[in-house]
């Protein structure tokens, strides 16, 4: 039973990927904190501040 077993999730891992391959995510691509800031220059937007809360 467990080398039945064993064959069936090894099966049944590789299928998973094999459709995780298939099926890219809808996800968007992340973009790191420093790249957002720079293109938030180039793009002449300011980004916001914590002291406009404050006020």
């Amino acid at each position: 039973m467990n080398r039945k077993k064993k064959v069936h999730a090894i099966f049944k891992k590789k299928l998973k990927k094999a459709k995780a391959r298939m099926n890219p995510s809808s996800k968007p691509k992340y973009i790191s904190k420093a790249d957002r800031a720079k293109l938030d220059i180039e793009q002449g937007i300011t980004p916001a501040h914590s002291d406009e809360r404050d006020a």
